[in-house]
């Protein structure tokens, strides 16, 4: 597009078109509109997800969360904070509890540290106003200037690994073998190596719709491959019964799909702001208390940087130098997603690596996000309605996306070893372990490595030798909090 086509479409497009830089960035209303409605069906299970994991375990005083409270209060920061970046940093990158954090609270700081429910989220909101501090001062921004090109590309390579082997394992396409079973192999294909399951058949059915409407260029072909493999999975449904899978392993993951009998109701907000700054110092002690503050901010510093940059290069975002404009705008409202998260006690807020659903399927502004955010909102009160699709039916959209980021290999300088391996480190690590920062982690530490055994010492920047020294006391953490008693 010529410079007087886009400063002409950009005068037709009204006040919504200049505040989100729509047409300058080669997109319509319409697109951004669908856009975020994929975003929010990519990332919906999280609503129900999210519950699971931090909704119904007592803390040391017997009090549980509850599964409808932490649904509630999941969607409206989901909600608030993917308006929030939408309207000031104007980029399609949803924003929910992140998958890993959410985890790392409830096994860690309230499992085996004995932390009250509101001591954790206290944590988690010390965690976040440290990275807002950080985006602020410009740190943040610093480190992302001192990655190498090739680390840049590796990160965005490895999250598309990781995101594809999300959708293959909730779809039951790849499934964990149990321990009993005395194997060496971690994972199999489907049940006994066999794709004997309904809700993995739809799946199945759900991807070659999608492969078949990316390869066609169909406009809106996700979002239309989300609603056509939903509407497969109801009648599926209706005819086989499949029910849960915590009913049986060859039923659906999380929502059944199936018609409502309701529209839903008023959400329990109950355990919003229920957050003790200061208990976990207390309880666990200053240095130790420190110590998991810490290991928070580095997962979440690196959880969010490594999605920003993939979501950035795939949505074509970034200038020539791989960074995103505005960044430390972005960076300081992603920061406020840990506080604002701990503060709902729905655990950390930050970007969504499901956002890449939207992307694909055209956004490329914070309007996306804008109507991802107002979906989450509007969950609280309408559970049945977004409980209606399957995981199995988003699942073909995430692994279709993870093809897309995987086309940045091709970036990666292979013939120069010192590269090549923490490149691939880096990319192995993160589907392997689950873990966007583990991932970033093992290849900074590497990279630091073998730049220094290549005689390259010179080329690495300082910020990445202490990012790296302080990766070795993040994996590291559990040796030491032994340690400390």
């Amino acid at each position: 597009m010529s410079t007087s086509e886009s400063t002409s479409r950009r005068r037709s497009g009204g006040g919504l078109d200049r505040f989100f830089h729509i047409s300058e960035r080669g997109s319509t209303v319409g697109t951004e509109v669908r856009g975020g409605v994929v975003t929010f069906f990519a990332m919906a299970y999280i609503i129900l997800l999210n519950p699971l994991i931090i909704g119904t375990s007592a803390d040391r005083d017997g009090v549980v969360l509850g599964i409808p409270q932490v649904a509630a209060a999941t969607a409206l920061a989901a909600g608030v904070m993917s308006i929030l970046f939408g309207v000031v940093a104007k980029y399609p990158f949803g924003i929910a509890t992140g998958l890993g954090l959410n985890t790392l609270v409830a096994v860690t700081l309230v499992g085996q540290q004995g932390l009250t429910w509101p001591e954790a989220m206290g944590l988690v909101v010390i965690d976040g106003i440290v990275i807002c501090i950080l985006a602020v001062t410009g740190f943040r921004t610093a480190v992302f200037r001192a990655i190498p090109d090739s680390m840049k590309a590796a990160m965005s390579v490895g999250i598309g690994m990781f995101i594809a082997l999300i959708g293959l394992v909730d779809a039951g396409f790849v499934r964990r073998v149990p321990d009993a079973a005395m194997t060496t192999v971690p994972v199999q294909l489907g049940i006994d190596g066999s794709i004997a399951s309904w809700p993995t058949f739809v799946f199945v059915v759900g991807l070659v719709i999608c492969g078949f409407a990316v390869i066609r260029n169909i406009p809106g072909g996700l979002f239309l491959g989300i609603v056509a493999t939903t509407i497969i999975a109801l009648i599926v449904e209706a005819i086989v019964g499949a029910g849960p899978s915590s009913e049986s392993p060859d039923g659906w993951a999380l929502a059944v799909p199936s018609l409502p009998d309701s529209l839903g109701g008023v959400p329990d907000l109950s355990i919003v702001g229920n957050v003790d700054l200061f208990g976990a110092f207390v309880h666990a002690g200053v240095v130790a208390a420190s110590l998991l503050v810490f290991t928070l901010i580095l997962a979440n510093f690196f959880d969010a940087m490594g999605t920003m940059t993939a979501l950035g290069r795939q949505a074509q975002l970034t200038d020539d130098n791989g960074e995103l404009p505005n960044l430390k705008r972005a960076l300081v409202v992603e920061g406020f997603g840990a506080v604002l998260g701990g503060a709902a006690s729905s655990s950390s807020n930050t970007v969504f690596v499901d956002s890449s659903a939207g992307i694909a399927d055209g956004a490329r502004t914070g309007l996306a996000n804008v109507v991802t955010g107002v979906l989450f909102l509007l969950a609280m009160f309408f559970t049945p309605l977004y409980a209606i699709v399957p995981i199995e039916a988003a699942a073909p959209v995430l692994v279709i996306v993870g093809a897309l980021m995987m086309m940045q290999v091709g970036t990666i300088d292979w013939s120069k070893f010192y590269i090549a391996l923490p490149a691939f480190l880096t990319i192995a690590t993160m589907p392997f372990t689950y873990s966007i920062a583990d991932g970033i982690g093992v290849g900074f530490i590497s990279f630091t490595l073998m730049a220094l055994f290549a005689g390259k010492r010179k080329d690495v920047h300082w910020i990445m030798w202490l990012i790296s020294a302080l990766f070795v006391v993040f994996f590291a953490h559990g040796p030491i909090m032994d340690a400390l008693g």
